[in-house]
């Protein structure tokens, strides 16, 4: 796993702890198995109860909530899931059910005891990942980051990142959402150039005041390309280092930002480290930009590999973007989902005259050429990641419900 907050720096901070989750059975084997699954989430501390006397509350004799119980099911499992019942809703924490429960009564009592959602056994590592993954969101929206994040980075130099996250997010401020446009290429950020923005503050200035602004100190630091569309990026003839950057100073930013905007779109460099590596963590959406040659494909299947085993980045929230798409290119689109292992690509054609005159112009493409090929891929783009927000609250549940009343 990376060590993301092993980065040395001048004065640091005591580490910040994590989200809690307690997995508590009565079978060590099982016990073992959903552990090593759930670690693979970044920031999540992961603590197991072998419960062997003869209480069947898992939470019995704790001193403190945790902040999930993964409650695995024995042939007790009516007096397992009363036990929690007896308990006042507000006692109980967020919860998931898997195990042998295979009746009806069994998904009711589930259900009454604030299950978010079961899993049957043997649980698919792909499906509990999922089920925490919109847990933590959820708790880290009712924390006060309720806007959604969308980071963005090219598999390979040049692939066109900047060029879509510049005109996803004015996509998605014309669409009524407020959004902030991050540049967090410390060094040779783009992002002001694109949108033609000259900055009189930069993100360097505001990740060094952080601690001391709000949302509305936030806004005035940003140059504001529309009412609804704010940028924050560096200034020219301004050097900074990646190691001058604090990781709490650039966490407190984006909770700050996700509870001041409705979308936070942020431009990565093309490298992983203490700052890429915990907006990655964070992102509700990652985009990899990549194009159709050899060199591309090897770097964009190592970043992936990178973003699912080390970040913990999984299912609809990795999405890759073929730029200057070629159907006669030797790499096909088959070529790429294979070694990317994704089943869906997102495909932006080749336009480079009218991106070019729209990056030259510093006006957005939705502004500069409306109904241009490439203008109506980008939209479709954003009309798919607003959709995914909207499908995002249901859970496994309806599976299920599904698998054992035949609905």
């Amino acid at each position: 796993m990376l060590k993301l907050r092993e980065v040395p720096t001048p004065s640091p901070a005591p580490a910040k702890q994590g989200l809690h989750l307690l997995i508590s059975s009565r079978d060590a084997a099982a016990l073992q198995h959903l552990q090593g699954i759930c670690r693979r989430i970044p920031g999540l501390q992961v603590d197991t109860r072998l419960v062997s006397n003869g209480h069947t509350d898992p939470l019995y004799g704790l001193q403190h909530r945790p902040d999930f119980l993964l409650l695995r099911v024995s042939h007790l499992w009516r007096e397992e899931l009363a036990a929690l019942l007896q308990r006042p809703a507000q006692e109980r924490p967020p919860l998931l059910v898997c195990g042998p429960l295979e009746e009806r009564e069994g998904i009711r009592l589930a259900m009454q005891a604030g299950a978010r959602d079961f899993l049957p056994e043997p649980v698919a590592a792909e499906e509990l990942l999922a089920a925490l993954g919109r847990m933590v969101m959820e708790a880290r929206a009712s924390s006060g980051s309720g806007g959604k994040l969308v980071a963005v980075m090219n598999a390979k130099g040049g692939s066109g990142a900047t060029l879509l996250a510049c005109n996803l997010a004015h996509q998605l401020s014309a669409k009524g959402g407020s959004v902030l446009l991050l540049d967090l290429d410390l060094q040779f950020g783009s992002v002001a150039h694109y949108l033609d923005v000259h900055p009189a503050h930069s993100h360097v200035e505001v990740l060094q005041q952080i601690g001391e602004m709000d949302g509305v100190a936030l806004r005035g630091f940003c140059s504001h390309f529309s009412p609804s569309l704010h940028v924050l990026g560096g200034r020219e003839n301004e050097l900074c280092l990646p190691q001058d950057v604090q990781i709490e100073q650039l966490e407190a930013l984006l909770k700050l930002a996700r509870s001041t905007y409705d979308w936070v779109v942020v431009d990565l460099p093309r490298q992983i480290d203490h700052l890429t590596g915990i907006t990655l963590e964070q992102a509700d959406r990652v985009y990899i930009v990549v194009q159709q040659s050899l060199s591309h494909l090897k770097d964009a299947s190592r970043l992936a590999r990178i973003l699912r085993d080390e970040l913990g980045v999984r299912g609809d929230n990795l999405q890759v973007v073929v730029n200057r798409y070629d159907k006669a290119a030797p790499i096909s689109l088959r070529d790429i989902g294979t070694a990317l292992r994704c089943n869906e690509l997102q495909k932006l054609p080749n336009d480079f005259a009218v991106v070019s005159q729209s990056q030259n112009t510093g006006a957005p493409l939705d502004q500069y050429a409306p109904r241009a090929p490439i203008t109506l891929a980008l939209q479709d783009l954003s009309k798919d990641l607003l959709g995914k927000q909207a499908g995002a609250e249901q859970g496994l549940f309806k599976r299920a419900f599904s698998r054992f009343f035949g609905e």
